[in-house]
């Protein structure tokens, strides 16, 4: 079974309570799931997963910087490698976020 890889970001809890959702919901499948914060998430995590689901809540209607980092800093530098990789978004945020 293939290797999840869930990437979030949380500064209240709420969108790490949805990756722990995804999770959950992925293991019912018998899918190996590995979750980490964006701080703490390496290019080898990507190399070695089936696909990758990234969370974050909204800020000013954008991702989290710290979810930015990972995009801008460690996918860029392996894009080659990652290119094809099935992957979702989830996130949260305020009543008046769209």
């Amino acid at each position: 079974m293939a290797k999840v890889l869930i990437v979030y970001c949380s500064r209240t809890g709420n969108t790490e309570e949805m990756a722990k959702a995804l999770e959950q919901g992925a293991k019912t499948v018998s899918a190996e799931v590995v979750r980490k914060k964006a701080t703490e998430v390496e290019p080898a995590d990507f190399l070695d997963c089936g696909a990758v689901a990234f969370g974050s809540p909204t800020n000013f209607g954008y991702m989290a910087g710290a979810l930015k980092e990972v995009f801008d800093s460690i996918l860029w530098n392996i894009r080659k490698q990652v290119t094809g990789l099935p992957y979702a978004t989830f996130g949260s945020g305020q009543r008046g976020t769209a």
